[in-house]
């Protein structure tokens, strides 16, 4: 079958009430832990079906199981009513099955076309047929209502871009059902809202959509049905249409939550200034960016994809060498830090976004981890000792929910809100006086997203300044004292969340209005 005729497919196949995919007592085990315990699940063929659980929970081995990378100890899965007796990617592509993973495979150097067709390449008597190559390359992004940007290097489109030529790829590859891993974690909302309603075309034109993602909104959004999974077992399974937020979460925590209380904080002016700063600016990214912060006190940047939040946090952090501007630490006028090291040694220290890459060493123990962040006042002599890590770590690890076997292992085996809470528990150790959040909760599931807030809610209650940039605004609302509020590198607003509850929709018209009357230089949020 051809991807165009899958785009108009009425096979019986996919329109009888054969499931996609059928799980019957699936099983697998690694080591001593029963990652998918006797699982039972029907997929439905020409659907858009979603696996939520925390981390760990099975939703991923599960999707791994489907795709063929993971083999199931024990149990049956079926496509389409084929068993497939030795799971493998070649075994389950051969019945229609491509993964999309959030690691993409695109070949930067290569066209975009070229990557649609990598390995799968359209040819007669060993020549490159590229003209028809050209052809089903267009045809492709017609159907699916996408720019063509058929000759450009896949390096030099955006994430979301490259994302939807893996799926083109599958598309080539005749692709029935396509499997998707956390799709939307890296794209800017526009491009999120791009891969959802492209999902959604591809449901209506009969191929089958099974994907793994923590965005509980863009879950209920965009899916049919909705899978919960919670140590290893499926514990719940609605159409969403049917089902709310709450009660999955509910599901997915195995607890019930107690009444959402409103986004209001007592004012945390009272304090002394900790940090101002006045007339930041980075070519080509910020302009004039000025505003103070008190102690204990958590100040939201608002803004779309592209504000400039990460930039300004960057900046203060000294990662961006080109920034200026004035800066008082504790009512002290300082150089701007050019370094990350200048600016730790100011007492700005940094959450980056990247957590496995520019925060926790993966290699070394948690432990380790915590400490790092100063030596010093662990080492005895000029010596340092396992004993004196681990009794340091626990002490700064106190309310953090990190146990002791946690401390012991390598941070690269512990979940994304593990290692973020080593990173929380680094700065509860050494105590910087200003703490820059930035994305603090990106992959990290519903649980531990709340545990991480309240984190930094503590850190503020005694007396730690912070300030946090997040994609998600109901965070952002959620935390901050107040909130700056950023539009194309410049601040447009500033909104009090003690005087009143501020809401998302506060955020983006104050957003919205200044695209409209323009941004003056007038907007200073000094206090």
């Amino acid at each position: 079958m051809s991807a165009a005729a899958v785009a108009t497919s009425s096979s019986v196949d996919v329109a009888s009430d054969q499931p996609a995919v059928r799980l019957r007592q699936v099983r697998k085990r690694y080591g001593g832990t029963l990652a998918l315990k006797g699982i039972d699940l029907d997929i439905s063929a020409g659907s858009i079906h979603a696996l939520i659980g925390e981390n760990g929970a099975g939703k991923s081995t599960c999707l791994g199981a489907i795709a063929g990378r993971v083999q199931i100890d024990e149990g049956v899965i079926s496509i389409f009513g084929h068993e497939v007796g030795d799971t493998s990617p070649r075994r389950t592509r051969a019945l229609g099955v491509v993964s999309v993973y959030q690691e993409l495979t695109t070949i930067p150097g290569l066209s975009a076309q070229a990557n649609v067709f990598l390995g799968q390449p359209r040819s007669r008597w060993g020549w490159l047929r590229d003209a028809a190559m050209r052809a089903r390359y267009v045809e492709l992004c017609r159907d699916l209502k996408v720019a063509c940007f058929a000759d450009m290097p896949a390096g030099a489109l955006s994430v979301g871009d490259q994302q939807l030529l893996e799926i083109m790829r599958a598309l080539v590859a005749d692709a029935r059902i396509i499997l998707l891993d956390e799709p939307t974690a890296s794209l800017a909302p526009n491009e999120r809202r791009v891969l959802l309603d492209l999902m959604r075309g591809l449901r209506d034109r009969g191929v089958t959509v099974v994907f793994v993602s923590h965005n509980l909104d863009e879950v209920l959004e965009v899916s049919d049905t909705v899978t919960v999974f919670r140590d290893g077992a499926v514990v719940r399974q609605d159409r969403a249409s049917e089902v709310s937020k709450k009660v999955v979460v509910e599901a997915m925590l195995g607890r019930k939550l107690s009444e959402a209380t409103t986004h209001h904080h007592p004012r945390a002016g009272s304090g002394p200034t900790r940090l101002r700063v006045e007339g930041l600016s980075v070519p080509r990214a910020l302009t004039d960016i000025s505003f103070e912060l008190r102690a204990g006190e958590i100040l939201g940047l608002g803004g779309l994809v592209g504000s400039g939040r990460t930039s300004v946090l960057r900046a203060l952090a000294g990662a961006t060498p080109s920034a200026s501007g004035e800066l008082w630490i504790n009512s002290a006028r300082v150089r701007w830090p050019r370094s990350p090291r200048r600016a730790r040694a100011l007492g700005i220290a940094l959450l980056p976004e990247d957590r496995k890459t520019q925060g926790v060493n993966l290699a070394r123990s948690g432990a380790e981890n915590i400490v790092m962040s100063d030596l010093g006042a662990v080492a005895r002599a000029g010596f340092l000792t396992t004993r004196d890590i681990i009794a340091a770590a626990e002490r700064a690890a106190t309310g953090f929910g990190i146990n002791a076997a946690v401390l012991s292992k390598p941070a690269g085996t512990l979940s994304g809100g593990n290692q973020q809470k080593l990173l929380l528990a680094r700065w509860a150790h050494s105590l910087p006086t200003v703490l820059l959040a930035d994305e603090p909760t990106r992959g990290i599931d519903v649980g531990a997203k709340q545990e991480i807030l309240a984190h930094l809610e503590h850190l503020a209650a005694q007396g730690m300044s912070i300030i946090i940039a997040s994609s998600e605004l109901e965070e952002v609302v959620q935390i901050s004292h107040r909130i700056l509020v950023l539009a194309e590198g410049r601040v447009v607003g500033l909104l009090d969340n003690s005087e009143r509850t501020v809401a998302e929709h506060d955020i983006l018209r104050t957003i919205f209005e200044s695209d409209r009357e323009g941004h003056g230089d007038e907007h200073v949020a000094t206090g």
